[in-house]
């Protein structure tokens, strides 16, 4: 991406924070501000239907209370058909002034469930990657000559890594509770050889505060670390730079996105990393 040049051969580090609306509506911009005030360069939003308002409103208004970029964690594409999802993601980029990023994915685990409790299709994993490669299409045509919404994608499998490296402009590594250090790194490693793309790297514990939309309720802290998963980091900020770092040297990970209940314990790290 254009504000994240590499420098000395890694990409220079951003953070990114998950921020569903589930206060009232004064709590979540005093939230945003105070994200932005942190030193984060983006806030994100789920795309959970029901759960919160949709995620395209939502950002736009985000978008006006702080100098943010502003993104979608992540659209799941069997939800709504491709034009539409390209024309919101680029409509975003113009009322943000380019300011918006659009997540997508092919739809979180469990995804068939919710689609057919919305009457919708049930697609089989290919189809949904066409899906992706359509709206990434559709969002291309919209933006024309003059515009280019950055497009990010949580993939998983080899199939969805390597659409991600020719459409993406970030990659994230879809992660599950049982997944290694050398898997996650393995699959970065992959990823980073058909092509040199930002990678993003999705926090969802930091200490013991888990986040909501990140993992479910009944995650255990205690467990991720013991397995040294990359699901979690230190909440001691000394020792949650140098493990940032490491998975940096070893992984490229350099977009490190985590739930805004965590935001507060990771500002001095953003503080310490954001641009190096």
């Amino acid at each position: 991406m254009t504000d994240n040049e590499a420098t000395g051969g890694a990409r220079r580090f951003r953070f990114g924070a998950v921020a569903p609306l589930r206060t009232d509506l004064p709590a979540w911009r005093d939230q945003v501000r105070r994200i932005a005030d942190s030193g984060f360069s983006t806030l994100l939003m789920p795309d959970v239907p029901r759960w919160q308002p949709a995620p395209g409103p939502t950002l736009a208004v985000a978008a006006t209370l702080a100098d943010l970029r502003v993104g979608t964690w992540v659209y799941a594409a069997p939800l709504r058909p491709s034009w539409s999802m390209a024309w919101e993601a680029h409509s975003l980029s113009v009322l943000t002034e380019g300011r918006f990023e659009m997540g997508i994915g092919t739809g979180r685990p469990g995804i068939e469930d919710e689609l057919r409790e919305l009457g919708l299709p049930v697609v089989t994993p290919g189809e949904r990657l066409s899906q992706v490669r359509d709206t990434v299409t559709s969002l291309r045509e919209l933006d024309g000559p003059d515009l280019r919404t950055p497009v990010v994608m949580a993939v998983r499998g080899p199939k969805a890594r390597a659409l991600a490296a020719d459409l993406a402009d970030t990659v994230t590594i879809a992660m599950m509770p049982g997944d290694s250090r050398a898997e996650i790194m393995r699959s970065a490693a992959e990823v980073r050889a058909l092509r040199d793309v930002e990678l993003s790297h999705h926090v969802a514990v930091v200490g013991d505060v888990v986040s909501p939309f990140m993992a479910p309720p009944d995650t255990d802290p205690a467990a991720l670390r013991a397995a040294d998963s990359l699901a979690v980091l230190p909440r001691d900020p000394a020792a949650a730079t140098e493990e940032i770092l490491r998975r940096r040297e070893e992984g490229g990970f350099s977009y490190i996105v985590v739930g805004a209940n965590a935001a507060d314990a990771l500002a001095p790290v953003v503080a310490e990393l954001t641009g190096r």
